[in-house]
């Protein structure tokens, strides 16, 4: 399967109308988070069912389509790097180094949502993890949130400090996005171990965004949600 066959495939899918639907909401517009990004109107399962066609696609083929101004493009190229990474074990390393090379083509919060914990995470489940230290402190936006995503593999298996290792270093982060993955991973702690989930916010609810307050409890009782956000 050619990248040429993939385009043509992705043409087929597009719809004008859901083009207009996805650019203003995931906020393409002048001085908004995604501006400038360019959508032509595929549902998510529809992406992921070419993606799975053309899963054998090459890496510099893969780049190019990280390159595309084409949001639906970059998402293609990052489920098909995802189902290398899983199926591939020899070419990991290579999948990851390649990732982090490119975190400037990951730039929205869909497509690190879709990627950081399979591909990031993944890797360095039983590895050093100071990247991710450094990722929480680049100037990038998408790079912080791939930093704290990326933490989910290590939740799904019980494993918690490094999350709320870069959750700390984020709680003064000033944007909204960030915001609401910080509060995402600790609800998923919390799912997993409420009394950790509790010490955490014992020492940083009064100090905290509101938003990521108010994700982190989300599961709580109304009551105790109440509490925490007085």
């Amino acid at each position: 399967m050619s990248l040429t066959s993939l385009k043509t495939a992705l043409k087929k899918a597009a719809t004008p109308q859901r083009a207009k639907v996805s650019q203003r909401f995931f906020k393409t517009g002048k001085g908004q988070y995604g501006e400038g990004d360019v959508f032509i109107g595929i549902t998510v399962p529809e992406m992921r069912k070419i993606a799975h066609t053309f899963k054998s696609l090459s890496l510099p083929e893969i780049k190019q389509l990280l390159e595309s101004p084409i949001h639906e493009e970059r998402f293609i190229a990052l489920e098909i790097l995802v189902y290398q990474f899983d199926h591939q074990k020899e070419r990991q390393k290579e999948i990851y180094q390649f990732y982090l090379k490119n975190t400037n083509r990951i730039n929205n919060w869909d497509l690190v949502d879709t990627s950081a914990e399979y591909i990031v995470g993944a890797y360095l489940k039983d590895k050093d993890t100071s990247i991710l230290t450094k990722l929480a402190n680049s100037s990038s936006i998408w790079e912080r949130r791939i930093a704290i995503v990326s933490t989910f593999n290590f939740i799904k298996n019980n494993q918690f400090q490094e999350t709320l290792k870069i959750a700390t270093l984020l709680l003064k982060d000033n944007h909204d996005l960030i915001h609401k993955a910080v509060g995402w991973m600790l609800r998923e702690i919390g799912k997993r171990d409420q009394n950790t989930l509790k010490t955490f916010l014992k020492q940083h609810h009064n100090t905290m965004p509101r938003t990521m307050l108010r994700y982190a409890i989300e599961r709580f009782p109304k009551d105790e949600r109440e509490q925490y956000m007085k």
